[in-house]
């Protein structure tokens, strides 16, 4: 019922209006995008000013200007340290938000499993796969297994046949139920 409500209930917007709003949300955002492009190289230029201020080299004597060299070179060296160390904790940070995303994806279930097909490969074929083709080792599984004589299974399986008419008249009447008794107490009589 409320989806024919809905089917019914045509969008106030026209196409034209809907257009014209599309494009004013597109040029805004362009601006908004070269204006944090602007920020971001204002921001980058007083950082540099800031930490790195414009050397006056021109009365400075050659033992100044290697003494100079060197708290240069000392300065990129710990700001390479903390490039490095920043690097390694993004790179942490990516895989374990990759490996997230993974774990996410594999709760919601929302990928399909292959489905596997069987594959018949003989012993032989996989002690090569994992040896290399050098090793030529020929595997007899059936070599190994234990032999068994079909006589003894045979002599197990015969019972002796009697006459079932004789064992009927033994069990019936008391004789046969005391003996029957006493058998399953253990103490024949």
């Amino acid at each position: 019922m409320p989806e024919q409500v809905q089917e019914k209930r045509k969008s106030k917007i026209s196409a034209s209006r809907k257009l014209m709003l599309k494009s004013l949300m597109v040029a805004k955002a362009k601006e908004e995008i070269e204006q944090e492009i602007v920020d971001k190289e204002e921001e980058k230029e007083r950082y540099l000013a800031e930490r790195a201020p414009t050397l006056q080299t021109g009365g400075m004597s050659f033992a100044e200007l290697q003494e100079l060299c060197r708290e240069l070179h000392a300065k990129v060296d710990v700001v390479d340290e903390e490039r490095y160390d920043i690097e390694a904790k993004v790179m942490h940070n990516t895989r374990e938000i990759k490996d997230l995303n993974i774990k996410v994806l594999d709760l919601r279930g929302k990928f399909k499993r292959p489905s596997l097909r069987r594959v018949r490969v003989s012993a032989d074929a996989i002690l090569r796969s994992l040896l290399g083709s050098k090793h030529k080792v020929s595997m007899d599984l059936r070599a190994n297994l234990k032999s068994v004589k079909k006589e003894d299974t045979e002599k197990e399986k015969t019972v002796e046949v009697s006459d079932w008419r004789k064992n009927v008249e033994a069990m019936s009447g008391m004789e046969g139920r005391k003996k029957m008794f006493d058998a399953a107490k253990g103490t024949p009589q």
